[in-house]
């Protein structure tokens, strides 16, 4: 079984907080599994009795009946018998059906299942993990609804490191893999490309773009969606805007789409945890500049499976994979820009842009981080860290560089660590 230790911690720091935990993130990245084969072990083993966990999965068809809030409110309550503390996790639980109030009749009085927590929220010994698809409840909507009441958990695909200590193979061969096939768990069932390939594809298709098409209502626009995805896969890495993807539907799809339209399009993709947006930040001005930005998928595979496995550019990739290690890590991220005045070859003065990778803030922490795929040169070498060398201030800078790295400093300051060390051990970036 594959342990998934950054998720458990962020459940036990939650335990008995008064509020809801909402298990969120991308269909099967491992929200139930977490639950029912993590969590709730773990607290079995600190010695909660299984009497007083109380889980349900209202997926399943022998559990039909409480989709039904009044049968599930019933039968909840039904369980709960002493002052002891009760662990209560519902799995899918937009299941549950909206229903008319038979006291008090019409559409605004209708009883679901956020009617149906809240009133168990009431009963001081109970604490209670909820877990359901994007189509119907996105973590944006759940927590308004909750008012305040609701803990969110985001739960991500499997990060290198988790993936690796469930892959058969070890070192390069485990890297290999995950660059190609990204860390959704199901993959790890999966033997050969054509099986793993039809998993992912599989996904995108009847799960994932299924849900983004009935959650907002779209009815003649598929293909539409099909060639953005398509636009921002082929992108990943490189600056763009709806504007630029707007011109490349023109000249490229012959189609005529407003930018508009393509931000609501890309938001619809953020909303089901497809894609991140990472925005460019000016590092000397201390300020967000202009509309170009960056998009990260959350998983590389589903990325790499959208294009046909034929657009895999390690630098790129790998650059996605670090931005997605440091969003589990529980960064913000951004993209970094440097300018610099300096003269060109005629003496002229001229402004220039140096980019920075990422820009990776947590409460007061902050670090630079540049990615190379290699700098087997010196003139390489100089190139990647040319913009960190140029940042003034003293927060950590790192060359994270795929190859056999040494960790040590620079003269200038800044901390050379390898990919592997840098995935695989988080308390790397502060050697």
């Amino acid at each position: 079984m594959i342990e998934r230790p950054m998720l458990l911690e962020k459940l036990i720091q939650r335990k008995q907080n008064g509020r809801v935990k909402i298990i969120t993130g991308l269909r099967r990245s491992g929200k139930s599994f977490l639950l029912t084969d993590i969590y709730i072990p773990y607290l079995k083993s600190q010695g909660v009795d299984k009497d007083h966990i109380i889980s349900l999965s209202l997926e399943e068809l022998a559990n039909s009946r409480y989709r039904n809030p009044f049968e599930l409110d019933s039968f909840i309550r039904s369980k709960i018998s002493g002052n002891g503390r009760y662990y209560i996790f519902l799995d899918e639980i937009q299941k549950v059906e909206s229903m008319e109030n038979p006291f008090v009749p019409g559409k605004e009085n209708r009883i679901g299942f956020v009617d149906v927590i809240l009133g168990l929220m009431k009963i001081r010994n109970l604490d209670i993990y909820i877990t359901g698809s994007n189509s119907k409840m996105l973590s944006s909507d759940i927590l308004t609804e909750f008012r305040g009441r609701g803990d969110e958990v985001k739960v991500h695909p499997l990060s290198y490191s988790e993936f690796r200590s469930g892959f058969p193979g070890a070192g390069q061969s485990a890297w290999q893999e995950y660059l190609t096939y990204g860390g959704l768990p199901g993959l790890l069932e999966c033997q050969t490309h054509e099986q793993k390939s039809l998993y992912l594809k599989d996904l995108f298709e009847n799960t994932y773009i299924r849900d983004i098409l009935e959650r907002n209502g779209i009815r003649h626009e598929k293909s539409v969606l099909d060639s953005l995805l398509n636009i921002l896969s082929s992108s990943v890495g490189s600056l763009t805007n709806s504007n630029v993807i707007a011109n490349t539907f023109r000249s490229v799809e012959k189609i005529n789409i407003k930018p508009e339209t393509i931000d609501a399009y890309i938001s619809c993709f953020e909303d089901a945890f497809l894609l991140r947006r990472a925005q460019r930040f000016d590092v000397k001005g201390r300020k967000y500049i202009g509309s170009q930005r960056k998009y990260y998928f959350e998983d590389v595979g589903l990325r790499n499976a959208r294009l046909e496995f034929r657009q895999t550019e390690e630098s790129h990739i790998m650059e996605n994979i670090i931005y997605n290690e440091l969003i589990q890590r529980g960064f913000d991220v951004d993209v970094g820009v440097v300018e610099y005045n300096h003269k060109d070859k005629a003496g002229v003065s001229r402004r220039s842009q140096l980019e920075v990778d990422f820009v990776a803030n947590s409460g007061s922490h902050r670090y630079y981080i540049q990615s190379a795929l290699n700098v087997a040169d010196e003139e390489k070498r100089r190139q990647e860290l040319n913009s960190l060398k140029r940042i003034p201030d003293s927060f950590k800078k790192i060359l994270v560089v795929h190859g056999n790295v040494i960790p040590h400093h620079d003269e200038n300051g800044i901390l050379l660590l390898s990919l592997e060390d840098f995935l695989t051990d988080r308390s790397s970036i502060d050697f």
